[in-house]
């Protein structure tokens, strides 16, 4: 898709198609009154003014448009590329796979238990160990600073949806 083609887009393909990139209500009516956008900068430059005005309430109906990885064979299947690029590597390394996903499965959810919504993390490019490292991380925090971590990084998730959506 190209930038004429979102902005020529009727309002309800644009709202579902800025809906794909973030659910908060907020942000996507903030984008929906930018345009019609010159150019990418400018259609980046908009999401990124709207992320100060967003509240707790709107981050939080962003994060529960995400995913939530419930089981170990959800993980499996996520991260079996990076099972079969590590297969060759250690003896050990299939059964190691094995414990990170379920340490991965238990973390998200104790993460969501102790903070109220999933574990927002911009996993492109990350193994499942880089995965496993950050949300362990990151357990120990208020629930304020996990606020403002899942925020950021739906900022960045967002941001790369965007540019897909080019």
């Amino acid at each position: 898709m190209t930038l004429e083609t979102i902005n020529n887009l009727a309002p309800d393909m644009a709202e579902a198609r800025f809906r794909d990139c973030c659910a908060a209500e907020p942000w996507i009516q903030g984008m929906l009154s930018g345009m019609p956008y010159a150019d990418q900068e400018a259609l980046i430059a908009q999401s990124r003014s709207l992320w100060p005005t967003l509240t707790e309430q709107d981050w939080l109906q962003a994060f529960e448009a995400h995913p939530k990885i419930g089981d170990v064979d959800s993980l499996r299947a996520k991260y079996a590329s990076t099972k079969a690029l590590a297969s060759g590597e250690q003896s050990g390394a299939s059964g190691a796979a094995e414990d990170i996903l379920q340490r991965l499965k238990d973390g998200n959810d104790a993460y969501a238990e102790k903070f109220g919504f999933i574990f927002i993390v911009c996993a492109t490019g990350k193994s499942a160990q880089e995965m496993l490292d950050l949300l362990e991380s990151r357990l120990p925090n208020s629930r304020a600073e996990e606020l403002e971590n899942a925020a950021r990084e739906q900022a960045k998730i967002t941001e790369l949806r965007l540019e897909k959506l080019l």
